[in-house]
């Protein structure tokens, strides 16, 4: 068999391992949250579409379908439609567990992330070195006289370890004068430098000021392990890190400030991402997936329908009102949910589709 065929079909089963991994956890906390608090599972999928086997346990009918894009439980009395009243349907529960039920998916979505992302720090964290690979021209660092091959010591006074800790404390000097400590011919020197400040966009698309000097890293990654309790505080501020970008991503997209289709990735982008975790290691593949469970409990928390977080939205409302929305208002949102969905989806199949050259592809199948 082909080499090429072999790795897709390696990379693939890879994909498909990890995203099922990602739904099972999430739905499981939907599932175990429901039996703890007396819910019937009726049903427990893993993907849509036709079913290609099932089997029975305690009373919940699990499968596996054709298409693993996600995965649903399926609770007695969770619509009002087949609600009888019966004290194990989910609308026999009071709005605060049934909002428990909800929220769990996404919980067991970050606790999996914080997981993950603890057991990368103790394995091996993978991250550019604080090693100059440029120096660019008429910048501050070429005046001073930084060169190629440097490494950088510490900044400030403060220790670095990763070209991520140079650019963080360049960051915080706001302009004033900055004392790097480099390493050259094993010998330390001490280099003060004014950077320049520039008015350039951030990540989000917004113009912001910001102080240069003038140095590009090397394309040197180092691997760091750090011991378990600095692996439980790295994992948690790596975690917190990541859900404020997203969500601050999420926010500037939605004004219109950050590209859309330059920053929403869907399946066919996550399988890119995870081929090339896997291509690097164990450990930058244990990273991916945290990073994927956290981005997906915050996609999932999003007010939405069918989202979770459009459940909890509407459970809020029954909450302050003291009783759930009149029926056909409740199938409106429902409706309008659906189709922003879908729509979503659409365009980020689009925007992958263009991104990663399918288009071309296929059509030069057919030449």
């Amino acid at each position: 068999m082909d080499i090429a065929i072999l790795s897709f079909l390696k990379n693939t089963g890879i994909f498909a391992a990890v995203l099922s991994v990602l739904i099972v956890v999430h739905e499981w906390g939907h599932f175990i949250t429901a039996r703890k608090l007396g819910v019937k599972v009726e049903r427990f999928a893993l993907g849509f579409g036709p079913k290609l086997f099932s089997w029975v346990y305690d009373g919940t009918e699990f499968l596996l379908c054709l298409i693993p894009l996600g995965g649903y439980v399926k609770m007695a009395g969770d619509e009002r439609a087949n609600y009888h009243g019966a004290p194990d349907e989910f609308f026999s529960k009071s709005p605060g567990q049934r909002a428990l039920i909800v929220l769990n998916g996404p919980v067991v979505n970050f606790v999996l992330a914080y997981v993950c992302l603890c057991f990368v720090f103790m394995l091996g964290y993978p991250d550019l070195a604080p090693k100059i690979g440029k120096v660019l021209e008429n910048y501050p660092a070429q005046a001073a006289g930084l060169k190629p091959g440097d490494k950088v010591l510490s900044v400030n006074t403060q220790a670095v370890e990763t070209w991520t800790d140079v650019q963080r404390n360049i960051a915080e000097s706001k302009g004033s004068e900055i004392v790097f400590v480099i390493l050259r011919d094993d010998k330390e020197i001490q280099k003060a430098i004014k950077p320049k400040i520039e008015d350039r966009k951030n990540i989000f698309g917004q113009r912001k000021t910001t102080p240069a000097v003038g140095i590009v890293p090397e394309e040197e990654i180092v691997v760091f392990k750090y011991p378990f309790g600095e692996s439980l505080v790295r994992a948690y501020k790596k975690l917190v890190e990541v859900t404020v970008l997203t969500y601050k991503s999420i926010y500037y997209m939605i004004t219109g400030s950050m590209s859309a289709k330059e920053s929403m990735t869907g399946p066919i982008g996550i399988f890119y991402i995870v081929k090339a975790a896997a291509d690097m290691g164990f450990s930058h593949l244990l990273y991916i997936v945290g990073i994927i469970s956290a981005s997906l409990a915050i996609f999932n928390l999003l007010p939405v329908i069918p989202l979770d977080g459009g459940h909890l939205f509407l459970l809020a409302l029954e909450k302050i009102r003291g009783k759930a929305l009149p029926e056909k208002v409740d199938e409106a949102i429902a409706r309008l949910g659906f189709s922003l969905i879908i729509c979503l989806a659409l365009f980020v199949f689009y925007s992958d589709f263009s991104r990663f050259g399918l288009f071309e592809k296929i059509s030069n199948i057919w030449r």
